[in-house]
């Protein structure tokens, strides 16, 4: 299925040619960044290749036998979710913070990571559950309901804001600021879930609902901002920066600075539940920690406010 030219023009124009990815997460249709094409680079990527790291026997020991054997991993990824994650029409190519990531990781574990699109989080966490899939580098937001069914990894801390457009014309300033507005969030994202139960108290305060957007991918959250078929778009702070820098000062962020009906979030890999993976990552993404390289991949894709002083397991608390 090929993404409405109309589309693909009105996403080239909001992300100035950099990131025309409407259809991004289905991984075989739409346009995709230049990055994830052998395209033009852009200037996170125009730094150079970080430096090959050496296989560490250890942590290859302690991988799965299946693994060692076939001398591969599979991470699925969702497709839009820049600066960590922007997937090729292919399918399976990917740049960004965690393609580097992934990159480093499977150096030091001895073994190729293969890249998937799925269509969407919900498909990612099935499988990786079902075992299609080997883990998920992420990052994924780790919530206690999430944890029933696999284990998180965490490698990152994140934040929840709005993408308004320039000038911020709703004037929001908080989650508090959404009753009768439209918002655009990811479907089955935590953020959808924070909005929806907005929804819910502005009703019961008498006030007009939030009118909710939900969606496949970013992209089409920040097009529907863009477009003016929404007011905001509620996500991480991550990707919004990203975006908002790609929108060539159409777009602000709004809410920064504020909790936004959400704790201390965390973000990192997904394995199936008690799966031998997770103690390979932690020891894995640490010794990526001690050896700078970590710091050098979050710098590189202006992540470096996100980043943790070690990984931790099951980080998260309740949505």
């Amino acid at each position: 299925m090929k993404t409405p030219s109309l589309q693909r023009t009105l996403a080239r124009s909001l992300l100035a040619g950099a990131t025309a990815l409407a259809c991004l997460t289905l991984g075989a249709c739409g346009s995709n960044p230049p990055q994830a094409e052998g395209g033009k680079k852009d200037s996170a990527a125009k730094e150079g290749k970080q430096p090959k790291l050496e296989k560490d026997p250890e942590l290859h020991k302690m991988l799965p036998k299946k693994i060692r054997d076939a001398g591969k991993m599979t991470s699925v990824n969702n497709g839009s979710f820049p600066p960590y994650e922007i997937a090729g029409s292919d399918g399976h190519s990917l740049t960004g913070a965690s393609a580097d990531m992934a990159t480093a990781l499977g150096q030091l574990l001895g073994v190729k990571i293969d890249h998937v699109t799925a269509d969407g989080l919900p498909s990612s966490l099935t499988g990786i559950k079902a075992g299609r899939y080997d883990f998920a580098l992420g990052p994924i937001g780790d919530f206690k309901d999430r944890q029933k069914s696999n284990d998180f990894v965490d490698w990152v801390q994140e934040y929840v804001v709005f993408a308004v457009k320039k000038g911020n014309p709703q004037k929001i300033k908080a989650l508090s600021d959404t009753c009768g507005l439209r918002i655009a969030v990811m479907a089955g994202g935590s953020a959808e879930g924070v909005i929806k139960e907005q929804a819910k108290r502005c009703e019961k305060d008498g006030e007009k609902t939030v009118r909710v957007q939900s969606y496949k991918d970013q992209p089409g959250s920040v097009l529907a901002v863009r477009s003016g078929r929404a007011d905001a778009f509620f996500s991480s702070q991550a990707p919004l920066t990203y975006f908002v820098k790609e929108a060539k000062g159409t777009l602000e962020l709004a809410g920064t600075g504020e909790r936004n009906g959400f704790d201390d979030l965390y973000q990192g890999a997904v394995v199936p539940k008690d799966s031998p993976l997770r103690e390979v990552l932690v020891k894995a993404l640490k010794e990526l920690i001690d050896n700078g390289t970590y710091g050098t991949i979050m710098k590189k894709w202006g992540t470096t406010d996100n980043a943790l002083k070690k990984p931790g397991v099951n980080l998260g608390g309740e949505a």
